[in-house]
């Protein structure tokens, strides 16, 4: 069986996109992706190491497969599990919400007993508020903005990975 979970949402391609870069970066012989449309409780449940993935929408509303997937959340026990969570946002259109679906989904798998790990500074963004905040120097995960800082979504991402891949005792 493969080792990481890379769960995600997407409705513009930006989120499943983003979720491919980081199978590629971590090993397709070590990570497996999953649509959170066609996913069922067991399949998170089979992982010790999960990376979820949530694009925010609007007003800081989780994307619609997301919200569906919610109430099945929120049922999982997520203890002796390390959880990695990265979001898609509008840092300008949504300066007010930007990535506020990762806060959500991270209140939840913290409030069921997740090992959080993988925090991203804020520096190099430009927004008003964000539920996705640590503190007012760290997000609770990889952040990227495909609307407005395309260009730095890769290497963002590359760093990233090597940042919390040693968290996930592959060995």
């Amino acid at each position: 069986m493969k080792k990481i979970g890379i769960f995600f949402g997407s409705d513009t391609g930006n989120t499943e996109k983003i979720a491919k870069l980081l199978q590629k970066y971590i090993g397709n012989n070590i990570s497996i992706l999953y649509d959170i449309s066609n996913t069922v409780q067991k399949d998170i449940e089979d992982f010790n190491f999960l990376i979820l993935g949530v694009p925010t929408w609007y007003y800081g509303e989780v994307q619609c497969d997301w919200d569906d997937f919610l109430p099945t959340l929120k049922k999982i026990n997520f203890a002796n599990k390390t959880v990695a969570l990265f979001g898609c946002g509008d840092q300008e259109d949504y300066s007010e919400y930007f990535c506020d679906a990762v806060g959500v989904i991270h209140d939840i798998v913290k409030k069921n007993r997740a090992n959080i790990i993988g925090k991203w500074p804020t520096k190099e963004y430009f927004f008003e508020q964000s539920k996705a905040l640590l503190n007012p120097e760290y997000f609770f995960g990889l952040i990227l903005d495909e609307d407005r800082q395309p260009e730095k979504t890769e290497q963002r991402i590359k760093k990233w990975v090597k940042k919390i891949i040693p968290h996930f005792n592959l060995n």
